[in-house]
């Protein structure tokens, strides 16, 4: 409403007269004008604020950035330690045992969560018997072992090549007396013959004869 006062005393001012009022269509002018000069002058403030802002958000973010990477990780672990320090103080003031008060404030399902973390890093649980105790030297010595494949490669040529020139099958005779049926009986005809050789060639003889008893 500045405006329009400022108008109707301009106006009151050229006419000579101390009471002058202006027109309508002025006095709606002025208004609109005086209201347009509020609003610029809030939008100006709120402008100027926001800048203000602006460039606390942009000095933030810099401190921000100028911090180490675990930085929240490592002030979320202090800020857990000094509760921690706190809580420790209050059960020595009212004489209780921190750990066990601890332990009650963790629900069941906390408990599991934190067992089952536990044993996905650390899965061996101790000693439960000797076989599993074994077990466990195995796999710790294997672990250590680093195979040579080079070394393993020309055993396994030299294996092939000392096969192919070695055959386990006998060369056949045929003069040999045949007294088995297959392969096997006359493997254990050879052993039969080693022991009690002796023993049956007189009676082999006798049959071959027609001579025997």
């Amino acid at each position: 409403m500045e405006l329009l006062e400022i108008a109707k005393a301009n106006a009151a001012k050229a006419l000579g007269t101390a009471n002058f009022d202006l027109p309508a269509s002025l006095r709606t002018a002025a208004k609109e004008t005086s209201q347009r000069a509020a609003v610029l002058s809030s939008g100006a403030k709120m402008e100027t604020e926001a800048r203000k802002l602006n460039h606390q958000e942009v000095v933030e973010e810099d401190k921000r950035l100028k911090l180490p990477a675990n930085w929240e990780a490592k002030k979320a672990r202090l800020e857990w330690e000094l509760q921690e320090e706190e809580k420790k103080k209050e059960c020595a003031a009212r004489g209780e045992d921190y750990e066990k008060v601890k332990l009650l404030e963790i629900s069941a399902e906390d408990a599991e969560r934190w067992e089952r973390r536990k044993k996905r890093k650390n899965p061996d649980l101790g000693f439960s018997d000797y076989a599993a105790a074994q077990l466990r030297q195995y796999h710790r010595l294997t672990k250590q072992i680093k195979p040579d494949m080079e070394s393993y490669e020309r055993q396994r040529e030299k294996q092939i090549e000392k096969r192919d020139k070695y055959s386990r099958r006998r060369p056949y005779n045929d003069d040999a007396d045949i007294d088995y049926i297959n392969e096997r009986n006359a493997k254990f005809n050879k052993k039969a013959e080693r022991f009690y050789g002796k023993y049956t060639a007189e009676i082999k003889q006798n049959l071959e004869r027609g001579t025997a008893v």
